[in-house]
């Protein structure tokens, strides 16, 4: 069995955290290949090694000395070093990095945290090192070369028989070192257990698997242990991630499930991402709930616009030539609605309105700010009749006005848009009546 472990930036922040990263790749053997982020936090008011190399390279772009900034860094790993009783002359080899640093690429100035933090780590575990340039193959427009990749990788196997391997870059052919989008870590842990034909890629990190809700506005809110990819990209859209997005893709096409787990609390059980989730006995009816504030809704109103062809289309034109994403379009016989985040169009939405009052000649535009998104996300919400419903009523009981209602086309998540004043109260009561209700009668029934 091969599993691909990944330990996140809060995993290898001090020595402490190392160490417990040493406990559960040696705990099991399957875990012979391991992908680390930069040193991340040590407490509150730390600082990431990677945000601090942002720094660097922003202070060379302006001509500003960055002696000390570059001093806090090689500090870092020294201490790392010497804690650890780790050989590897980092004080040395972190010098002659910054002694050339005016001459690197931004991407290779802000890839060394990862890279030096896997070189320590390599030592620490007794693995041979993997420099992610001479795996991870990148083209020249910023996208994977597959087959390059499996290539490399394959080769390095057998030269190596397992390794450390930093995250968050990789190398064109030529050399040049490029970085993926931040978290990209993750998507590296991805790439790699794909290419090794992994059982499953292990996403470490400091929370112990999805929460079915936020724990910012939820009480202890029950840890979701099984989830399909399709709901964790619903959830994961409207803000629930603690996982890259994109690191998803490269296992799913393959069938390799992810189980995301907390380096501080390995024993606990975590998350594990499918395709489809195993059914057992006690499926819970709602996997999660999860949303966002501050979403802006222009609505339309047009006669006989159910008989008219491209009123729709040109609309979203206007919107793609304003360059703002558009998230949800509600319609009704004569209407529509078009919604998108207000951040996007806050500086241009009266000029889209213009546009559309142009264009399109409508009866009437209403625009509706300040309005939140909750979605319900749950793969067994479409066997059980007239779930819709009581989502519905729960909020009515409730007092809280529905201002907008949208379904996936999957049937796994229904979005309702409310308030931003309601937002946090509209959240608690979905979950006390479909997830705190649902495990207090599923505990009953174990007693019975």
């Amino acid at each position: 069995m091969i599993k691909v472990a990944k330990f996140g930036g809060s995993s290898v922040a001090d020595a402490g955290q190392f160490k417990k990263v040493k406990d559960i790749v040696r705990s099991d053997p399957d875990r012979r290949f391991v992908v680390v982020s930069a040193a991340g936090k040590r407490f509150s008011d730390d600082n990431k090694i990677t945000d601090l190399l942002l720094l660097v390279n922003a202070h060379i772009n302006y001509h500003v000395d960055c002696t000390s900034l570059l001093a806090d860094i090689e500090e870092r790993f020294v201490e790392l070093a010497r804690e650890l009783g780790i050989k590897y002359p980092i004080a040395q080899k972190f010098e002659e990095f910054s002694s050339v640093i005016k001459s690197l690429s931004p991407e290779y100035i802000v890839s060394r945290g990862e890279w030096f933090t896997a070189r320590l780590m390599a030592e620490y575990l007794g693995l041979p090192f993997l420099d992610a340039a001479d795996a991870i193959v990148f083209h020249h427009d910023g996208t994977i070369d597959t087959e390059r990749t499996a290539t490399q990788v394959k080769d390095a196997v057998q030269r190596l028989g397992s390794f450390v391997l930093p995250g968050f870059y990789g190398a064109t052919v030529d050399g040049t070192i490029k970085l993926f989008q931040r978290g990209g870590g993750d998507i590296t842990g991805a790439i790699l257990a794909r290419c090794l034909d992994a059982d499953v890629y292990e996403n470490w990190t400091d929370v112990s698997g999805f929460l079915s809700a936020d724990p910012r506005i939820v009480d202890n809110p029950r840890t979701i242990h099984r989830i399909t990819f399709d709901e964790m990209r619903e959830l994961s859209y409207m803000g629930a991630s603690v996982l890259q997005e994109e690191a998803i893709f490269p296992v799913r096409e393959v069938g390799i499930p992810i189980q995301i787990k907390n380096t501080n609390r390995p024993d606990k059980r975590g998350t594990i991402i499918r395709e489809t989730a195993e059914e057992g006995a006690q499926e819970h009816l709602i996997t999660g709930i999860a949303g966002k504030k501050d979403f802006l809704a222009v609505h339309v109103q047009k006669a006989h616009m159910s008989n008219a062809v491209g009123v729709i289309r040109r609309a979203l034109g206007i919107f793609e030539r304003y360059g703002v994403s558009v998230e949800h379009i509600p319609t009704g016989v004569d209407s529509f609605g078009v919604v998108v985040n207000g951040a996007d169009v806050k500086d241009t939405i009266y000029s889209i309105i213009n546009d559309m009052q142009q264009e399109l000649k409508p009866d009437s535009i209403n625009l509706v700010d300040k309005l939140a998104l909750i979605s319900v996300v749950g793969r067994n919400m479409s066997r059980r009749p007239g779930t819709s419903g009581r989502v519905f009523g729960v909020l009515g009981e409730a007092g809280i006005n529905i201002r907008m209602i949208t379904q996936s086309s999957q049937e796994i998540s229904i979005i309702v848009g409310v308030n931003n004043e309601d937002f946090e109260r509209a959240i608690n009561v979905i979950y006390e009546k479909f997830v705190s209700d649902e495990m207090v009668d599923m505990v009953r029934g174990e007693v019975q």
